[in-house]
Order: C-alpha cells, then sequence, then structure tokens
C-alpha cells in the first residue's frame, strides 16, 4: 500500500472508496516483492501491480468484490501444474496477496489516511494489517511513528497492540516490510496471526566521524545491520572511497560543520572515534543537543575525563552529558578493530532496543524488550 502512497493519499483527499491488494509473501520467481499494491477504486480506476502483469486480471476482481462486500481476503495465486493456462504464475514462483477494502466508512480508513498522508510526505510511517486470522480482526490497521507511538488498532486485546506496535516499529527502523507471527493476544503463544507490517523509510544512518581503521570495521558492522553509512572526516588523504569501500558516502569536512547541515533524526546513530579534542569538542557540542538515537565517542577514560571538562566549558550541561556513550562500545574486552566495532554495535543495538548488554545466561529478564513501554504514548484507537 505504501510504495503507492502519494496517489492513494489523492483518492482520499477526494473521498473516493478503493481497495487495495498487497503482496505479503512471495516463494519461487514470483515478480513482486512484499509490500507490492494494486489499488482499484470504485469506478474500476487501477493503479499500482502485483505481479507485473501475470495475475493482475484475477486480483482486480478480487478488489471490485471486496469495494462491494466489504471483506478483506487473502488470496494464494501459483503455478499449476495441472493448467498451465489457469490463472496463475507460470514463471513458477508462489505470491499471496491481501485484498483489503479502505471505505468511507470503514473502520480503519483514518488509520489508513494518516499512514497514506505520511508516507506521501516522505516521512518514515509502517502500517500494520493481520494477512491471516479472525475474520473480525481483518480489515482493521495500525499506524506506527519512528518515536513508537500508533494510532489505531485491532479491536481485540490491548495487548495485542503494543506488540504489533513493537514489532512495527522494529520494521520501522530497518525500512523493512513483511509479516510476524504474534499470538492473538499479543505474546508468542496462543494462535497465531499472520501480521503484514509496511514500512515507508530510508534505511538509518550511521554516521561516522574520523577515517580510521577502526571506522572501517565499523563501517562493515553498519552496513551489516542495515544502515546507511557515511564516513565524514576533514583529512582527504584518509577520507576516501578505496579506505572505506563499503560507505555509502564518504564526506571531506569538518565533522562539526557537516554535522549542521544534515539530517539527523530518532534513528540516527553517531559514532565519534577521532578522539582529538579539536575535532571532537564542537561536534559533542553540537550532536548531545540532536534528537539522534545514539552518541558514542571513543577515547581512553582519561581522554573521556578531559573531554567532559572540555565540554562542560563550551557551556554542554550534565543531562546533555549523561546522553554520550563514552568510552564508546560495551565491555567485551576487544581489541582488534573488528572486535571493537562488534563491542560499538552491540551498544547500539542494547541502547535502542533497551538492552542491559548482560549474559543472558542465568538471568530472569525478558529476551526481547519493549522499548514502546517506555516511550509510547497511545494517541488514539479505532473502534
Amino acid at each position: 500500500m505504501l510504495d503507492i502512497a502519494e496517489e492513494l493519499d489523492r483518492w482520499v483527499e477526494q473521498g473516493r472508496d478503493f481497495a487495495v491488494a498487497t503482496v505479503v509473501a512471495v516463494g519461487g520467481s514470483a515478480p513482486r516483492q512484499p509490500g507490492a499494491a494494486l489499488a482499484v477504486d470504485a469506478d474500476g480506476t487501477a493503479i499500482g501491480s502485483v505481479s507485473g502483469g501475470c495475475v493482475e486480471g484475477a486480483v482486480y476482481e478480487l478488489c471490485r468484490q471486496a469495494l462491494e462486500d466489504g471483506e478483506t481476503v487473502l488470496e494464494r495465486f501459483g503455478y499449476s501444474d495441472e493448467d498451465a493456462f489457469a490463472v496463475g504464475l507460470t514463471c513458477g514462483g508462489i505470491i499471496d496477496i491481501l485484498v483489503t477494502p479502505v471505505r468511507a466508512d470503514g473502520p480503519a480508513r483514518p488509520v489508513f489516511a494518516t499512514a497514506l498522508a505520511a508516507a506521501a510526505r516522505g516521512e518514515a510511517a509502517a502500517v500494520a494489517r493481520i494477512a491471516d486470522g479472525p475474520a473480525q480482526l481483518r480489515g482493521r490497521a495500525l499506524f506506527v511513528r519512528p518515536d513508537g507511538s500508533y494510532d489505531g488498532g485491532f479491536g481485540a486485546h490491548p495487548e495485542l497492540d503494543r506488540t504489533v506496535a513493537a514489532e512495527a516499529g522494529a520494521f520501522l527502523d530497518a525500512g523493512r516490510t513483511g509479516t510476524v507471527e504474534i499470538g492473538e493476544q499479543g505474546s508468542r503463544c496462543g494462535a497465531p496471526l499472520t501480521v503484514l507490517v509496511e514500512s515507508s523509510a530510508p534505511a538509518p544512518r550511521m554516521i561516522v566521524f574520523g577515517a580510521i581503521d577502526f571506522a572501517s570495521a565499523l563501517v562493515r558492522v553498519g552496513k551489516f545491520l542495515g544502515y546507511h553509512v557515511t564516513v565524514c572526516d576533514a583529512r582527504p588523504v584518509f577520507a576516501t572511497k578505496t579506505r572505506f569501500p563499503e560507505a555509502d558516502e564518504i564526506v571531506v569536512e569538518w565533522p562539526h560543520t557537516y554535522l549542521e547541515r544534515t539530517g539527523v533524526d530518532g534513528r540516527t546513530v553517531l559514532c565519534v572515534l577521532t578522539h582529538d579534542a579539536k575535532f571532537d569538542v564542537p561536534l559533542l557540542k553540537l550532536a548531545l543537543r540532536l534528537p539522534a538515537a545514539y552518541v558514542g565517542a571513543m577515547g581512553s577514560r582519561r581522554t573521556h575525563l578531559d573531554r567532559n571538562e572540555r565540554l562542560r566549558a563550551v557551556g554542554v550541561t550534565e543531562l546533555e552529558l549523561a546522553r554520550l556513550r563514552s568510552p564508546i562500545g560495551l565491555d567485551l574486552g576487544a581489541r582488534t578493530p573488528e572486535e571493537t566495532a562488534l563491542s560499538i554495535a552491540a551498544e547500539i543495538v542494547a541502547a535502542r532496543r533497551g538492552g542491559s548488554g548482560a549474559a543472558l545466561t542465568g538471568a530472569h529478564t525478558p529476551i526481547h524488550h519493549d522499548t514502546s513501554a517506555r516511550r509510547t504514548r497511545r494517541i488514539g484507537s479505532v473502534a
């Protein structure tokens, strides 16, 4: 749905009823990936695509039927050995399609409208729907923002909404679309529901300041975690594509100058590896006042104490200093650049997901932490 958000947002503004067919899952050589969508309005106008032509006609009719009867359906299309000319994917793949009516009187219309408007504006947004489960839960939706707040719900157990919101937030963080299995009451137990989560967001950013050997290893780990990675250093001899082939961007500029002009949001992580006061102090003074998810700085404990005094001297408050992760990383006993990069990445994950960094062996704390419990304010629900 969100991949055709601009057109659907216009349809919503015009008050049109429509049905949207969304790819939930694929197998084999199916031509489109989860999240691809085809929408049909009450006049029969169609936009988008779910298969590149193989099953468009059949899906079009499913959308017309959904608009007529108001029912949400999940349909599977695949190659048929018995009848190669039957409706299906003659390329040999399998594709699951969720068809949802979005009518003016539908309970989830306001949620879809909010999600489509956000995605059309280029904002990060995620929308979750029940793809497979009890009929009474289908057709409803939940819209999740990057800060963890959400609108809508499924009208069932309140824990289900909270769990889906947390899972959708994780998908949104990674800019992913896909499905997750959740129990009807929001736990991993009980009758399973298949929830489709669509996200519309660029990959989260990791900005690495300091073109050193440790940065090279951190770039590789950042890419593995799904970040869009930028390396920034004022020294052109070090900040080169040859030294950082896996980085998405190489910026030769004073770090604080670049940070002033680039985009930072609640998913951005800032890793300061320069451990040089002339770079660190102006950079961290700015970084600690931005809405970044994580700010970490490399250096010995002596460097850390000296840096803190220098930051206080330029007006950084104790509350702002409390945000700084320094010395950067978790205590893994790391020595090599790769081990150090792993310790930094582990701290980033723990900070963003609410983990303690302690061993799970012998612990009685949850393996998966619900960070939304701390930061989510329930905005509203659909009755």
